[in-house]
């Protein structure tokens, strides 16, 4: 029976560790059968966190729990996601990449909330939007492809790094279904384009996006729109990039100007045009993986941030996928 300990800066860094009911602590113990107790350190202001079990059950747990106090030093909130991200890296001996995450805030959103990245994988993402002039986004639903795009684009805006944001999607149902929306063109592809209006809202507030709109600071439109355009010092958004046709997406990233920077966000398994119509995302990837300038970066279920049933929903649509594509070729 092995034993490891550490103290806790105060009771609410414990408190945080532990979660609402020990709901944190239940699922480190029982991911690696340890026992995990809390007791008053002697003569200290914190607490003392005693574990015990096997020795190499113990020392991972310990690496998760180190983890997690220093998150709740730096004040971030922890999640069950960010629990069951620990302690997976663990599990997988990448507990280095693990303490990479530094918890660093880039924004801070209208309602106070610090902006930060919650995996590596959304730290690696941030880091190629920094480094590169375009930089393409690729994952499932919940890794924060659109959300943490516009966060940066919201933070080169304050930083004067840009003069206007531009955000696009494809309106793939652009034909008749739109025709029997009400209103004006406008009110017709504005439903199309509410995802990024939402991220743009908790970035900035509702009177500060729409100060940004009116002035034409950011411009949110559908993809269409930005034909014949020559965009310089601005922060390019691609969102939903996977409903592109490849004509279009040339056309998109052809538009990129002196000063400028391009995010491409999609999820090629959930590609909504036409039956054998190719996706322009999925082409631009194979096209421009060596070029200098352009980061490719894909995520994973790990980096879901989402309820956790998304992920395994997730998981539940690949594993089904490729038993479909195994009895296809029988």
């Amino acid at each position: 029976m092995a034993e490891r300990m550490f103290n806790t800066a105060s009771p609410d860094i414990t408190s945080a560790i532990f979660g609402p009911f020990d709901i944190h602590i239940s699922a480190v113990s029982n991911a690696f059968n340890v026992k995990i107790v809390n007791r008053p350190a002697n003569n200290e202001i914190g607490d003392c966190i005693t574990i015990s079990g096997d020795e190499d059950n113990v020392k991972k747990a310990y690496e998760v729990l180190l983890y997690l106090n220093k998150m709740a030093t730096l004040n971030t909130i922890i999640t069950d996601q960010s629990v069951d991200y620990a302690i997976s890296m663990v599990q997988e001996s990448r507990t280095a990449e693990l303490n990479e995450l530094d918890g660093d805030c880039f924004l801070v959103s209208a309602k106070g909330r610090p902006i930060k990245a919650k995996t590596l994988g959304q730290k690696k993402y941030i880091n190629a939007i920094k480094t590169n002039t375009i930089t393409v986004g690729i994952g499932p639903a919940g890794t924060g492809k659109t959300f943490l795009a516009v966060a940066m684009a919201v933070k080169a805006l304050r930083d004067k790094e840009v003069s206007r944001i531009i955000l696009t999607r494809p309106a793939v149902e652009a034909g008749e279904r739109l025709g029997f929306l009400p209103g004006d063109l406008q009110s017709k592809i504005d439903p199309y384009l509410r995802p990024l209006y939402d991220s743009l809202y908790e970035m900035l507030g509702f009177e500060n996006c729409a100060k940004y709109i009116e002035r034409m600071t950011i411009e949110i439109a559908p993809l269409a729109y930005m034909r014949g355009r020559t965009l310089d010092d601005s922060f390019i958004i691609l969102d939903e990039a996977q409903n592109t046709t490849p004509e279009q997406m040339k056309m998109f990233l052809t538009r990129l100007g002196i000063g400028s920077k391009i995010v491409v966000t999609g999820d090629l398994t959930q590609t909504d045009l036409p039956d054998g119509k190719k996706s322009g995302l999925a082409e631009a990837v194979k096209i421009l993986r060596d070029v200098e300038g352009i980061s490719i970066h894909n995520f994973t279920d790990k980096d879901v941030v989402r309820h956790k049933l998304v992920q395994k929903i997730i998981l539940a649509y690949d594993k089904y996928e490729r038993e479909r594509r195994e009895r296809n070729k029988k």
